[in-house]
């Protein structure tokens, strides 16, 4: 989650990484993010590209080798913001494609009034234009409302779908706060809706983690304020992909942390409900923040199941 600051709401917060420096660990982390280990890829180390699609420009980095996962950022954050560790853990067997949605970074913006679907036509046209062959797809938070819509929309572009943190759009939707709460966090409170109070060493690691990319600005406040129109067009069952969300068919994983404020785990289990067949997996004493606490754990989740 972002703040208008350059580097967005968590990059402000990470003033709490004077006290890691001290010590050493957030450079220890942060070169370990850069280079990797011999042989390991390394997302921050990719340059960031522009796809020229049917719906604009999209930028994006990609990493790793092997079937391609699409991964889908959530409200209001950049691509810079997708835990480093988690993305290069799963580009050891992947070609991971992360990007920036409508509107941020070298992403076109969209014309007309800004809508979960709308984002999702425009991930399909990315997925078109780089010519990945059906890829795989993971969703964070509103990231997960785009796969769902994307899954709906094209179903064609979508093998198997990882919905994190995120919830359906059928109406009966539990947010545990406004959206607009929700931006209005200062920075140090961005901790606690990422990760649960006992978790400081976790979101510290994050915070070191993602510190590690090149510096990137944050979505304008007009973004932010469309994106937060079409999270509520969701929530409210007002977007007509997600009132179709049982239409689904494509194998699906939910997950999310159990401690997740912002996402009530009332909404994974009615989006388990709603997608046929889909599994549902919650983690103890994690939040919002779940897939970056322990990412070589939920990674290695994730692969399990794009295998099966």
């Amino acid at each position: 989650m972002k703040h208008g600051a350059k580097r967005g709401l968590t990059r402000t917060s990470l003033l709490l990484l004077s006290c890691l420096a001290a010590a050493g660990l957030a450079v220890a982390l942060s070169a370990a993010t850069q280079s990797g280990q011999a042989g390991t890829p390394s997302v921050v180390a990719s340059p960031v590209r522009v796809a020229h699609t049917s719906l604009g420009t999209v930028g994006y980095r990609i990493v790793g080798s092997g079937p391609p996962l699409v991964m889908i950022t959530g409200y209001p954050t950049t691509m810079e913001d997708w835990d480093p560790r988690l993305v290069n853990a799963l580009a050891r067997h992947y070609r991971v494609v992360i990007f920036d949605n409508a509107g941020i970074g070298g992403t076109q913006q969209l014309p007309g009034p800004l809508t979960i679907d709308a984002m999702a036509r425009q991930t399909g046209a990315l997925i078109k234009a780089l010519r990945l062959p059906r890829p795989d797809v993971l969703g964070w938070s509103m990231g997960g409302m785009i796969a769902q819509a994307l899954a709906v929309l094209d179903p064609s572009e979508v093998r198997r779908l990882v919905l994190c943190a995120t919830f359906p759009g059928t109406g009966a939707t539990v947010p545990a706060a406004t959206i607009a709460a929700l931006t209005r966090l200062a920075p140090r409170q961005v901790e606690t809706v990422l990760f649960p109070p006992n978790q400081a060493k976790a979101y510290n690691a994050y915070a070191a983690a993602i510190s590690g990319y090149p510096s990137a600005a944050a979505p304008s406040k007009a973004v932010m304020a469309a994106q937060r129109r079409a999270v509520t067009q969701w929530w409210t069952g007002k977007d007509p992909a997600g009132r179709k969300t049982a239409a689904i068919s494509a194998p699906t994983l939910i997950a999310d942390g159990a401690a997740d404020w912002v996402d009530p785990v009332a909404n994974d289990r009615a989006l388990a409900r709603l997608i046929p067949a889909a599994k549902l997996v919650l983690y103890p004493d994690a939040a919002h923040a779940f897939l970056f606490q322990d990412a070589t754990r939920f990674a290695a989740l994730v692969e399990s199941f794009l295998k099966a």
